[in-house]
């Protein structure tokens, strides 16, 4: 029996979580346990230390080495227009909504490396709407931002986003959006003039806008229910009235702290729109 199957691995590893937590401020206490054994563990085998109090000693006492350790446990997995069905509702009934405000706000939560990021601001400047948008793209994993406001991605990755973009009802090509160099796409710098991105946790932060959409998709599959309805209530209040929520496919305010403050306005997309308080 390993030590991952013991309760032995699951004491050292909330010591583990109190530890990042007091040295680093990042709080990852309230996500799945069950995920997070299976990624501590890679982190485990890739560095090479024998137990979780191993990992927890070099994570303590070397802060270069967190930087590279907390990047297992955040997860990492997207592409552009994902779930196009999602991106394909969102131009044909939500942005008739939005563009009846003088100017829009949107949140991407947990914007990862930040493939959403730039499908909405694709999708928003083909319905006239990104100049007067305003897109904050936050995540609690410095390399992702990063990575999210480089725009570079893999080109073997663009058939997939090409395939994503049509049917989402993309409008053009997307080639039209990016240059190919050294095996990479590089995407046009000009989408993200309106967007901002910046740390933020949804397990010890706050609200720090008004917006009109939030986008948290994937997101909360990670966390456990105390920590899925802290960041539902983040959105709620962070939402103007009628304001829109889009979640993952796998994902739903459904028996959660603030289902009530909801309807859903595309069921099958997860897109949801907050109440009119009463």
């Amino acid at each position: 029996m390993t030590d991952e199957a013991t309760p032995l691995f699951d004491i050292e590893l909330r010591l583990l979580l109190d530890a990042v937590y007091l040295r680093y401020h990042y709080d990852f206490r309230g996500y799945a346990f069950s995920s997070l054994r299976r990624r501590v563990r890679h982190a485990m085998t890739r560095f090479g230390c024998e137990r979780v109090s191993d990992l927890q000693h070099r994570i303590i006492h070397e802060p270069e080495f967190f930087a590279e350790a907390i990047q297992y446990f955040t997860v990492q997995v997207s592409e552009m227009f994902r779930d196009p069905g999602y991106f394909r509702t969102l131009r044909e009934e939500v942005v008739p909504v939005l563009t009846t405000y003088p100017s829009v706000k949107v949140w991407v939560a947990g914007c990862s490396s930040g493939e959403e990021v730039w499908s909405l601001a694709i999708l928003l400047a083909e319905e006239g709407l990104l100049e007067r948008s305003m897109i904050y793209a936050t995540d609690i994993n410095p390399d992702a931002l990063a990575k999210a406001q480089r725009g570079t991605y893999r080109v073997d990755r663009v058939a997939q986003f090409s395939r994503n973009y049509l049917a989402a009802g993309g409008r053009r090509s997307l080639s039209d959006y990016y240059t190919s160099a050294y095996g990479n796409a590089m995407f046009d710098r000009r989408l993200t003039q309106q967007v901002v991105f910046a740390d933020h946790s949804l397990a010890t932060d706050s609200v720090f806008s008004e917006v009109h959409f939030v986008s948290c998709r994937n997101v909360l599959i990670y966390f456990n229910r105390a920590l899925q309805d802290r960041a539902v209530g983040l959105f709620c209040d962070s939402l103007v009235r009628k304001g829109f929520l889009g979640l993952g496919s796998k994902e739903s305010l459904q028996f959660g702290a603030h289902a009530e403050k909801f309807e859903a306005f595309a069921p099958e997309q997860r897109i949801y729109q907050r109440k009119v308080p009463g």
